[in-house]
């Protein structure tokens, strides 16, 4: 465990089977991390049956800020502008009460609502979810997983960048590889988003000297042979990840050295932001609220915003948006502003 102390804002509202999972994820993390402190934000009577199911030590860690409205995941991404959990739960992040915040709701809502609250960091218009996986050689970031479904070579770019600074900050990867996923190695292979990102890529300067390696196939992700860091779009990441997770869960586990991603962070916004499945057990919820510590503890954003020359990194939300700055198409899942 690593040391320090990680203060968590968890919506306790957010996920298919909430709140009673997020309650379990919730008691097994505060159970497992003598630093962790909570801050339960959701209806009073959920958070104290929580409270009460811990020692009086635990009970001192937790806090709670109550809300009864939730975003559905089914709603549209922009009713996390309502006065709801997963908003709350961001505006404690954005005013200081909270180190990060962990939601298993609607991943479109989860995002708006980063954005919204916390600012998009310059040039980044579309935040990525980053989930790590085990491979046989190491873990692989992969990004996007969900966050942005129809991005262009210009957002697989950027999306590059935060992966490189993310392996090499949360992983301690050196010198990061980063390829981009399609269907083959050969140059000109893929769709026309992977031909016309392929070339920008190989052109873009990438942090903690990392270097792109080229297109990759999927088999690569299950290898971290020939990548560290793999950039796709978010439709094919999440259906990627799903099949990786069910693969794992028929083969028993998933390799030695690493457990399957759980949870996903969110890159590009002025704030640390962790992502569960809707679907998650109590066991993911916990994993997504240690995840959120982990990069607290290391200060993941700080120091990734600090390594790619965000103004102010560290001391204010940073917005990103331009006028006309709209040039790529935002789906009903995705970021709209």
């Amino acid at each position: 465990m690593e040391p320090g102390t990680a203060r968590i804002a968890v919506d306790l509202l957010g996920g298919d089977d909430a709140p009673a999972v997020v309650v379990d994820g919730a008691l097994r993390a505060m159970r497992a991390d003598p630093d962790l402190h909570l801050l339960l934000v959701g209806p009073a009577e959920v958070a104290d049956e929580l409270i009460g199911a811990l020692d009086p030590v635990q009970r001192a860690r937790v806090t709670v800020r109550p809300v009864r409205a939730a975003v559905g995941m089914a709603d549209h991404p922009v009713a996390a502008r309502a006065d709801s959990t997963v908003r709350t739960a961001v505006a404690a992040v954005r005013d200081g009460i909270a180190d990060a915040m962990v939601s298993a709701g609607s991943t479109g809502a989860t995002v708006t609502a980063a954005a919204l609250g916390l600012g998009r960091w310059p040039h980044v218009r579309r935040p990525a979810l980053v989930a790590t996986l085990p491979a046989v050689a190491g873990p692989v970031v992969l990004l996007d997983v969900g966050g942005s479904l129809e991005p262009g070579p210009a957002t697989l770019v950027r999306h590059a960048v935060l992966g490189a600074a993310y392996a090499a900050v949360a992983h301690a990867v050196i010198e990061p590889r980063v390829g981009l996923l399609s269907v083959g190695t050969e140059a000109g292979k893929g769709d026309r988003l992977r031909r016309s990102a392929d070339p920008v890529l190989a052109a873009a300067p990438l942090p903690c000297a990392a270097r792109y390696v080229g297109l990759v196939e999927g088999y690569d992700i299950a290898s971290g042979l020939r990548a560290d860091v793999v950039v796709t779009d978010g439709f094919t990441g999440n259906v990627l990840l799903k099949a990786i997770e069910g693969a794992y869960a028929m083969a028993g586990g998933p390799p030695p050295g690493g457990g399957a991603p759980r949870a996903a962070a969110l890159l590009g916004v002025a704030g640390t932001v962790v992502v569960c499945h809707g679907a998650a057990r109590g066991e993911d919820v916990a994993s997504g609220i240690a995840l959120a510590a982990h990069l607290r503890r290391r200060r993941a954003t700080d120091v990734v915003s600090v390594l790619l020359g965000v103004p102010g990194a560290g001391v204010a939300p940073q917005t990103s948006a331009k006028p006309g700055d709209h040039t790529e198409r935002t789906t009903d899942t995705e970021v709209s502003l």
